[in-house]
Parts: structure tokens; sequence; C-alpha cells
């Protein structure tokens, strides 16, 4: 009798907690001058590289920073640069943790990097295509996907289509200023 309440409580909640779990994976919301965009982040696969993200949010750092490269049928990057296009300091670079088993397709959210793989630091792009080229292969290292957009895929599409000029050195500047105005944790 014992074993059967036993398996009767334990049973569902091992089918159960998977799927619980993956639904409190942390979410922030990216307020933009043109819309807002929801990311859900994957701290399972990429705990350093979340961490370092939410340490940027949590201290307001992307506040006023704008989305300063942009390509069509590439990707949107953006967390590192004012709309004067004055780079900000930055915390220390985190390891890359592109061989994670994540892919940079489509609507992903991944690390911007030098060529050196541990370089990262507050940059961030988002996949507007299937980027598969930018994914870690044997030993080399690629772009490490953090995150996920559940909701503005459109915003960060129209984002990259925005026409584009040379600003202080920087190719693929959007013409008028796609401002990060905010992003903060949701359901905190």
């Amino acid at each position: 009798m014992f074993k059967k309440i036993l398996l009767t409580i334990i049973l569902p909640i091992l089918f159960i907690s998977p799927a619980f779990a993956e639904g409190d994976n942390p979410k922030v919301i990216m307020q933009t001058n043109l819309g807002n965009i929801t990311i859900e982040l994957f701290p399972n696969e990429s705990p350093e590289t979340v961490e370092n993200f939410l340490n940027y949010v949590d201290s307001g750092y992307y506040e006023g920073t704008i989305f300063h490269r942009v390509i069509a049928g590439f990707m949107i990057q953006g967390g590192g640069f004012t709309q004067e296009m004055e780079k900000k300091e930055t915390q220390e670079a985190v390891k890359n943790e592109s061989k994670n088993g994540l892919s940079n397709t489509l609507g992903t959210i991944a690390m911007a990097r030098t060529n050196y793989p541990h370089s990262a630091t507050s940059q961030f792009f988002i996949n507007t295509v299937n980027n598969r080229n930018l994914d870690a292969r044997g030993n080399r290292f690629g772009y490490t996907v953090f995150g996920k957009v559940t909701d503005g895929m459109d915003l960060a599409i129209q984002i990259s289509r925005a026409p584009r000029t040379e600003k202080s050195g920087h190719r693929d500047v959007p013409k008028s200023p796609i401002i990060i105005e905010k992003i903060s944790r949701i359901g905190e």
C-alpha cells in the first residue's frame, strides 16, 4: 500500500518536472524605440554566459545602447555602443560556451566576440536566419547561443532591414538610431 501511494505521488512529479523546468528559464524584455523583444535565456546550457548577460541587464548597462550593426538575411548586433558610437566600458570577458549543443538558428541570441574565442563581454546578436556556420565545429569554437526570442521576432527582422550607413569607422550602422531603451527581467 505504501509503495502504491509513493508511486502515485512520485511518478507525476517525474513526468511534470522536465517540462516545468523549461518554463522556469529566466526571461527578459528588451524595450527599444521601435518596440519590444522578449527573450528566454538558457542557463542550463550556457550558465556563465547567461550570468554575464544578466549582470549587464541588472546593472542597467544596456540602457541607451544601440543596435550598431544590422545586416538583412544575417543578424542584428547591439549592446556595446551609445548613439554617438562611443564604446562602453565592459566587465571581464566570459568563457566561450559555444560547444553547448545549441545552434545559431533563426531567433536565437548569441554573444558577439572578436576572433579570440573567449573575448565576449556585453555585445550580443540575434540571428534573423539560420547561421549554423557560426556554431562550434570539432576543435573550432563558435558563437555562444544563450537564449531565444519568444516574442518580437518580426521586429528583429524589421531592424535587420533598416537602411544602413558607415559611422565612426563602423559599417552596417542603421541610419536612424535603433535604441535599446532598457532590458529587464520578466517576473521579478
